[in-house]
This record gives structure tokens, C-alpha cells and sequence, in this order.
């Protein structure tokens, strides 16, 4: 097998043979994609130890897709880096340094705001123009959208409901109190569809709930954050998006930004259809 040649060639090859790889391998595999970044910074050691695997899976991992070894697929996610705009990164880390961040807990604030700077400046590279095209289209032909999300996630599915309530499209969102959103969503017919939410580690229930319908052929738009994530098993589209963190904690800012596209891009294709 020939080595991939850059990054988005190589990630198409894992999830394509994600099925067939060993555990250990798999494992690698969805650390790989989750974090591209660690792998493109981080010594062999101490990837392995994120990873939970031994060095020596690294190696295996590498010669399974076609490299002489780790170190050549690794300058393949390197390569990925200096592909980026820099420019913006280097003055967030110069922020972040503490040489010009404020003293006190405002530094917090700015800390946060970094992240979810970092977060919208990916989102641009992180969805795909045809892809998020061909969801506004699945969405904006349903009669009606189920919103189904928990959790961190739920919040997004809110905004969504209030977003395409505002524009007269008809939505029912899952996760209420009276805990009856099976008995709703059994209620949905091919003619409706779903956007579903769940961020890592993942709802169950969501994941249960866009799989059922799935299954009953009800399309599925997604937005997650990983290719591994088991929401992307039962979408006819899906969305890998990874908010960027301070401290541990992350902000929905890219995934709101996203939702707000997606709701609106759903109303402008209804209103162009009923023109045409």
C-alpha cells in the first residue's frame, strides 16, 4: 500500500478502513483523528501514554497504512500545521504566554475568549461547503425536524428550536421533562428528519434515538466531534467539530455559530425552492 500524501488523504483511508482495524489500531486511529494536533507535537512516548497503547502500536499503526515508520506519518500531520494560517495562532500564544495578559481573574476571561477564538477560526476549515450544503437541503425538505441532544449539547438543540420556531419552520425537540421524547419521536414519518447532537463522551439516549430512526429510513444530520463517534454510523450527513478548551473546560461558541448558519441556510433554501 502506498502512504498517503497528505493529511486529508490519510484521514479518508482510516475511516474508510476503520471497520477492519484491530483494537489496538482502532484505538490509534480515533486518537489520531480527535487530536491531530498531539500527534503532530508529541514524541512517540508520550502519544502512546495518551493514547492508552504501547510505542510500539504507533509503529504497526504507521506500516498499516503504507509508512516506514511512525516518524513519516507523523510529518504528514506536520505537514497538516504548516498548511494553517499561523498568524492568528502565534498571537493567541503570545496572549497566552502571560506577557500581555491582564493580571488578576481577568485573566480567565481572556483565557476563554482565546479559546473560543481558536474554536470560530476552525470552524471555517472544519465543514465542508458541500456537505453543509446537502444538510440545509436533507433539513429544509422535512415537514417537520426533530432536535435531539443532552447534555452539553442540549443547549445547541434549544437554540435551534427557538432559531426555527422564529422562522415558521416546524420543529419538536427532544429532551423534555416529561419524559415521552420515544413516544414523539416514534411519531416521525420519512417525510421529517432529524439534527442530532452529542459531543464526547456520548449521550446514549441520543444515540439511541437518531439510530431508531435512522433505521426506519428518517435522514439524520449530525454534529459531533469525532469520526469514530457513533453518531456518524446512523447520519445520512455529519459534522465533526471540536471546540477548542481552557483548562478542561469547553465553550459551545463554534457549535452555536454553526447552528445559527445551519437554521438560517434551512430557511433560505425553503424560501428558494418556493420561488423556483
Amino acid at each position: 500500500m502506498a502512504a498517503p500524501k497528505n493529511f486529508e488523504a490519510l484521514r479518508e483511508l482510516i475511516l474508510e478502513r476503520r471497520r477492519e482495524l484491530p483494537k489496538r489500531l482502532a484505538q490509534v486511529a480515533a486518537f489520531a483523528l480527535d487530536h491531530p494536533d498531539e500527534i503532530a507535537f508529541g514524541t512517540a512516548a508520550s502519544i502512546a501514554l495518551a493514547a492508552e497503547v504501547q510505542p510500539s502500536t504507533l509503529v504497526r499503526f504507521s506500516q498499516a497504512f503504507g509508512f516506514d515508520g511512525f516518524s513519516a506519518l507523523q510529518a504528514v500531520f506536520r505537514e497538516r500545521l504548516r498548511e494553517r494560517n499561523s498568524s492568528y495562532e502565534d498571537r493567541l500564544a503570545e496572549l497566552e504566554s502571560g506577557e500581555l495578559a491582564p493580571a488578576g481573574s481577568a485573566v480567565i476571561l481572556s483565557s476563554f475568549i482565546a479559546a473560543a477564538h481558536r474554536s470560530l477560526d476552525n470552524l471555517g476549515t472544519a465543514i465542508d461547503p458541500k456537505r453543509f450544503e446537502s444538510a440545509t437541503i436533507t433539513l429544509a425538505s422535512a415537514r417537520t425536524i426533530h432536535l435531539i441532544a443532552r447534555r452539553r449539547s442540549y443547549p445547541i438543540a434549544t437554540y435551534m428550536a427557538y432559531a426555527l420556531s422564529q422562522l415558521k419552520i416546524r420543529c419538536q425537540i427532544a429532551g423534555t421533562a416529561s419524559g415521552i421524547d420515544d413516544d414523539l419521536l416514534a411519531m416521525a414519518d420519512p417525510g421529517d428528519a432529524a439534527f442530532a447532537i452529542s459531543f464526547s463522551s456520548y449521550a446514549p439516549e441520543t444515540i439511541a434515538q437518531a439510530s431508531a430512526l435512522a433505521a426506519r429510513g428518517i435522514p439524520v444530520v449530525s454534529l459531533t466531534d469525532s469520526a469514530f463517534s457513533p453518531l456518524a454510523e446512523c447520519s445520512t450527513v455529519w459534522f465533526e467539530l471540536v471546540e477548542a478548551d481552557h483548562a478542561g473546560f469547553r465553550s459551545l461558541s463554534a457549535s452555536m455559530a454553526f447552528a445559527m448558519a445551519l437554521a438560517v441556510g434551512i430557511a433560505e433554501e425553503r424560501r428558494r425552492t418556493q420561488i423556483s
